[in-house]
């Protein structure tokens, strides 16, 4: 489940009269299975859903969940852990973790989040763990009330883009980036796709399956997916795929892949791929460069797609292609802030 569903599922449980907290991990150190902005929402009945850790810490947090339900103040938990004891309470091995847990006061504000995130407008907001205020970021209206250094330290880690703990002079703060949901485009209703559409959901991918052969583009053989059974040029304009958005190419019919790959190189979107040997891939390199494609927008197609894992069963390539959809997510924007540092 996405932090996204646990967020509509917990505010569904307010609407219905339900009081209800919401724990987030706002900093990890050492290794944690659950990264800084995760999630889980609890009611007053001890219904819960998400996770914060994976282990025993889920116990701790959900006392302290009713608690704040209960009381109405917020609290910031946390938790160090030895190697030797970190699987007992959940932890990979040795760390920490802070996790802050509030009681869901304002529907209609977080609403507002993940309505602009939907609609692919970004937002930022900043709480602070002492008294448990979220408010919005806007580099030109920081809170009066805040002190210079203060304002100015969480203008500094906003402007990262990504969730942070931020200590200030005035107290803890926290950092929540709230960004468009993952798209994912898959080109060709293939068995590989069969297998790849699942894991991408369970990933916290929005999947979109574009095959205009409608023997492919079948409801049965995907079941509860999106699908559009049009030619890639027509459909894939509506879809507007963004810096959040992933397309990969597996009809292997150039006919239907080439089109889609000329869309997605013209949209920022972060990672593009095309199923096929090394040399179907020149060979594509080719087609595309005769349409007007120059070299430095081709080297953006990851083909061969997937990781070198030796993967041979559709199963197995559509793990491949998970995998480097997930590097190309968490691990190129690093890269590319190491090489701008150097």
């Amino acid at each position: 489940m996405t932090d996204r569903e646990i967020i509509a599922t917990a505010l569904d449980w307010a609407r219905r009269g339900k009081r209800v907290a919401l724990a987030t991990v706002v900093a990890t150190w050492g290794s944690s299975p659950r990264a800084t902005g995760s999630r889980l929402a609890v009611d007053q009945d001890g219904r819960f859903i998400g996770s914060v850790s994976g282990g025993c810490v889920e116990g701790e947090i959900l006392a302290t969940a009713e608690e704040v339900i209960a009381s109405g103040r917020p609290a910031l938990r946390e938790f160090g852990v030895s190697n030797e004891r970190a699987w007992s309470v959940g932890l990979a091995c040795g760390g920490a973790i802070k996790i802050f847990v509030e009681r869901i006061e304002d529907c209609d504000f977080l609403q507002s989040l993940t309505d602009d995130a939907s609609a692919g407008r970004d937002a930022v907001t900043v709480v602070d763990l002492d008294s448990g205020e979220r408010t919005r970021f806007d580099v030109d209206a920081s809170p009066e009330a805040l002190d210079d250094l203060t304002r100015h330290a969480i203008a500094t880690t906003a402007e990262k883009g990504n969730d942070a703990l931020v200590e200030t002079p005035r107290g803890l703060f926290f950092i929540e980036v709230w960004r468009a949901p993952l798209r994912l485009a898959i080109v060709g209703a293939v068995h590989i796709a069969q297998a790849l559409a699942p894991i991408a959901t369970l990933a916290g991918y929005q999947v979109t399956l574009i095959d205009p052969r409608s023997a492919f583009a079948d409801a049965t053989r995907f079941p509860g997916a999106k699908i559009l059974a049009g030619w890639p040029d027509e459909v894939l304009p509506d879809l507007h795929l963004d810096s959040r958005s992933a397309l990969v190419a597996l009809s292997h019919e150039p006919r239907i892949d080439d089109p889609a790959l000329m869309a997605a190189l013209r949209s920022p979107a972060f990672y593009i791929g095309a199923l096929g040997s090394r040399g179907s891939a020149e060979k594509r390199r080719s087609r595309l460069r005769a349409q007007g494609v120059a070299d430095e927008p081709l080297a953006r197609i990851h083909g061969p797609i997937g990781l070198a894992i030796g993967a041979a069963t559709p199963a197995e390539i559509a793990i491949a292609i998970a995998g480097e959809l997930t590097g190309a997510l968490r691990l190129a924007p690093k890269a590319a802030l190491r090489s701008a540092a150097e």
